[in-house]
């Protein structure tokens, strides 16, 4: 992470708080202009400047033969805000820590030529604690964190393959890594628990998100290579319920399933090595209302598709070809069914997905049409 040169910074806020702010600068007892190399060139020491109109010192910035090198301070109403180092490629190299105006440290975090690495503290206007980060080499980014909230308490936890939030935080008992799992609860500002979880060995088992009366709201667990997720109304009732193959760091969905407010299930879509293998909806009574099955042949992706009636009888069946999820072409035999379950519709499509014959039959079995369909639309009846 890179930021801008402290000349910027000053530049930027000084503009905001005072347009017309005028800076008197001084290295070594000599005065200086930052903005006129030849008056720094060469030269080493710490260059300070302040405000001409207050008196109150503005920034601090370290000189290494006419090179901003080292220490980089700065101030805003006299007030230390800023103190970093800067290595010789003008990149946050090593502490870095900002302020409140009454002298309280906001962050502290360490630089390795531009990158934050190892850990981080973030901290409450009180000066307690509010985030540790720890950031690794690279770019591997954040592998460990925790939040507390202003009365201390956690609000969120993010665990490492091994402790590495101490003395900050003791991950090393939240997270599990010692004295076998950890059960862990976090609240909000106002104190009100919203999760609580299992920790083993830094991995979770087990989270849950709560509502405001300490019922379960969404619950996920994850053992034996398996992860599960429950979503429930705050009566309690389940509503949706999603499940996961693990495969190292890597997930896919194998079962998902929606349930209605009483609890009925209304949907259930199951996948298998990240194909879609059937999704089926149901009646409120219970009862199947569509069901799809899919399959493949060769290159060819088919999907077989039945609706119900609510007495649980077919009402229509047909196998489409799916080029992707929005194109499909209707193949083979397609069927319609009257309540009572008999055949009063047939319509046969050719590999193209056009209509080859199609016949109809009345409530009582009796054949009313039989046709046979050409290309442009046009009929022919079949010989009885």
């Amino acid at each position: 992470m890179h930021f801008p040169s402290l000349t910027a910074l000053c530049a930027a806020l000084l503009c905001a708080s005072a347009a017309y702010a005028v800076q008197d600068c001084e290295l070594n007892g000599q005065s200086v202009n930052p903005d006129n190399g030849s008056t720094t060139a060469g030269k080493t020491g710490i260059m300070r400047c302040k405000d001409r109109d207050t008196g109150q010192l503005t920034r601090e910035e370290e000189l290494q033969n006419g090179r901003s090198i080292g220490l980089d301070r700065f101030y805003q109403n006299g007030k230390l805000l800023r103190e970093r180092h800067v290595n010789e490629r003008g990149n946050n190299h090593g502490l870095v820590r900002e302020f409140a105006p009454d002298g309280t440290v906001l962050r502290e975090s360490t630089y390795d030529n531009g990158s934050e690495v190892g850990l981080v503290r973030r901290n409450h206007p009180t000066g307690a604690l509010q985030r540790a980060t720890y950031y690794g080499t690279g770019n591997q980014g954040e592998l460990a964190y925790a939040e507390l909230t202003p009365r201390g308490q956690l609000r969120a936890l993010r665990c490492g393959d091994k402790p590495l939030l101490a003395p900050l935080v003791d991950d090393a008992k939240l997270c599990g890594f010692a004295g076998g799992p950890a059960s862990v609860d976090m609240f909000n500002d106002a104190g009100v628990q919203q999760m609580r979880a299992r920790y083993a060995n830094g991995q979770r088992q087990r989270l849950e998100e709560l509502y405001p009366s300490g019922k379960p709201a969404r619950v996920e667990e994850t053992k034996d290579g398996s992860r599960s997720e429950r979503r429930f109304a705050e009566d309690g009732t389940l509503r949706r319920e999603t499940l996961w193959q693990l495969d190292g760091k890597t997930s896919s969905k194998t079962l998902e399933r929606e349930f209605s407010e009483r609890g009925s299930l209304v949907r259930e879509q199951k996948w298998a090595e990240r194909r879609a293998v059937s999704d089926a909806s149901f009646y409120l009574n219970g009862q199947p209302k569509s069901r799809m099955q899919y399959s493949r042949d060769g290159n060819t992706d088919y999907v077989d598709e039945t609706d119900f009636y609510d007495s649980g009888k077919p009402s229509r069946t047909g196998r489409y070809a799916q080029a992707d999820r929005y194109n499909r072409t209707p193949v083979g035999t397609h069927q319609s069914f009257n309540p009572q379950g008999r055949l009063v519709g047939e319509s046969i499509y050719d590999s193209r997905g056009r209509i080859s014959r199609e016949r109809d039959w009345d409530d009582d079995g009796k054949l009313l049409h039989d046709d046979e369909v050409f290309e442009d639309g046009s009929r022919k009846a079949y010989a009885k």
